[in-house]
């Protein structure tokens, strides 16, 4: 696996969509020096709104995490990003998750079938439509789940004067983080993992799919999204961890993120938490995660301490190290996270 020798990753914030005007929020967080912006999608579009952010800010970088690729086709997401793409002046990153399947099928409607074939096929896709709109050439792609073959002069926006927005992958397992490696421009790596998860098993398989195809680590962009427990005061740090301890219980009970607690010995963990969830004993989940898992999974600091944290642990592993802030007093508790960070806080990797 391949080492990095110094620190360099941005430092980049991850807010909820849903905390008021995206565009003046996005202006703060640029004044502030973060390197980024990145929304989720849950019950607002992202690409939306960062569209409306894009006309805020003139040096942030515009970020899904995640925008869901599966509950749209990809003509869908190609015609959207890349309208963001221009509006923001090539600053864009369209990060793309699969979602599992109960919300792919019964939120949205769609076709589930091997996810991570089918997010390979997808990313292939995108590409096709926009080099057909890049090279004025006739589109022709025909895959094991989409096919794409017809794109005459009025759908057609032509080339985009700032080029295709990069493509990352969210993956928290073995599979997923190939397909990164093999066909994206990064991996979005979930928060439900420890440095050690990530040093062993994704960065390996990252790099293991990235030589296979030819492509060079330098050009590829692994970005985290820790979990934290940060505030003001000691109370709201201990305030803080009980939230992560609830997180970390909901996730730990999905079977397909058991690998990350197999390879630190805490197997039983997820059994005890899978049982408790299926019988719907959600209050009594926090109670079976120690201290010890709530340590290895997050930074837990005062917030004048916490971007040194991060800077610590994570800077070495990651190119872009997302902060996260639910809440309006969040956000205002990081806005001089930069200052203290010892990595760089602009757009400038």
């Amino acid at each position: 696996m391949t080492t990095k020798t110094e620190t360099t990753a941005s430092l980049d914030v991850a807010i909820d969509p849903g905390m008021g005007s995206v565009g003046q929020i996005a202006a703060d967080v640029e004044r502030s020096g973060f390197g980024g912006m990145f929304l989720g999608e849950t019950c607002h579009d992202p690409l939306l709104l960062l569209a409306a952010a894009s006309q805020t800010t003139s040096t942030l970088r515009l970020g899904t995490s995640i925008y869901v690729a599966f509950a749209r086709s990809p003509m869908v997401t190609a015609i959207a990003a890349n309208d963001v793409q221009a509006l923001s002046a090539g600053r864009l990153t369209l990060g793309l998750g699969s979602q599992i399947k109960p919300h792919i099928t019964r939120r949205f409607s769609m076709p589930w079938s091997q996810p991570a074939a089918r997010m390979r096929e997808y990313v292939l896709a995108l590409r096709a439509i926009w080099a057909s709109w890049e090279n004025s050439a006739p589109l022709r792609f025909e895959g094991e789940f989409y096919t794409h073959s017809l794109m005459t002069p009025m759908f057609d926006p032509g080339p985009n004067p700032y080029g295709n927005p990069p493509v990352i992958v969210a993956g928290v397992g073995e599979h997923m983080t190939r397909v990164a490696g093999e066909v994206a421009d990064g991996l979005l790596v979930h928060s439900f993992v420890t440095k050690r998860y990530l040093q062993e098993v994704l960065l390996p398989n990252v790099e293991g799919a990235l030589a296979a195809a030819g492509r060079s680590r330098a050009q590829f962009e692994v970005i985290v999204s820790p979990m934290f427990a940060t505030g003001s005061t000691d109370e709201e740090v201990a305030e803080a961890r009980e939230f992560v301890r609830g997180q970390i219980a909901f996730y730990g009970s999905t079977p397909a993120y058991r690998g990350v607690l197999d390879l630190h010995g805490w197997a039983g963990l997820h059994e005890d938490l899978y049982r408790s969830s299926k019988q719907g004993d959600w209050a009594q989940m926090p109670l079976m995660v120690s201290d010890e898992v709530v340590d290895e999974f997050a930074v837990s600091a005062p917030v004048e301490r916490a971007a040194a944290e991060v800077d610590r642990r994570w800077g070495p592993v990651a190119d872009r190290i997302s902060v996260t802030a639910a809440t309006d007093a969040a956000l205002s508790a990081w806005r001089d996270a930069p200052k203290f960070y010892g990595g760089r806080s602009q757009s400038d990797k």
